[in-house]
């Protein structure tokens, strides 16, 4: 019950399943592209994305001084059914804003 509470929380914000969204479209992103594409701030993005790898539902990857965000490749039965959904809807989301500066 309690990781069902922690999904609806983290899903709970619009920003937050933009992210996700983006996120298992394009399938490993920077900060910067996920903050051209939804125009959010790289404080706010930040924060998003630290609350969803504290919720076990984003991982990590080091790429020289990037650090690329990716949603596990196991999702357990609960997201699962969240990415049913969104992927469902992926036609209204932005489309991606490449990092310039890598």
């Amino acid at each position: 019950m309690q990781r069902l509470m922690t999904i609806a929380k983290i899903f709970s914000d619009k920003n937050r399943l933009d992210i996700f969204a983006l996120l298992l479209r394009d399938k490993e992103l920077c900060v910067c592209e996920i903050c051209d594409t939804l125009n959010l701030s790289q404080p706010l993005v930040s924060r998003h994305l630290k609350q969803m790898r504290e919720a076990n539902i984003l991982t990590t990857t080091q790429k020289k001084q990037w650090v690329y965000y990716s949603i596990f490749t196991r999702l357990d039965p609960i997201l699962q059914c969240w990415e049913k959904e969104i992927s469902a809807n992926f036609s209204s989301l932005p489309n991606l804003i490449v990092c310039k500066k890598k």
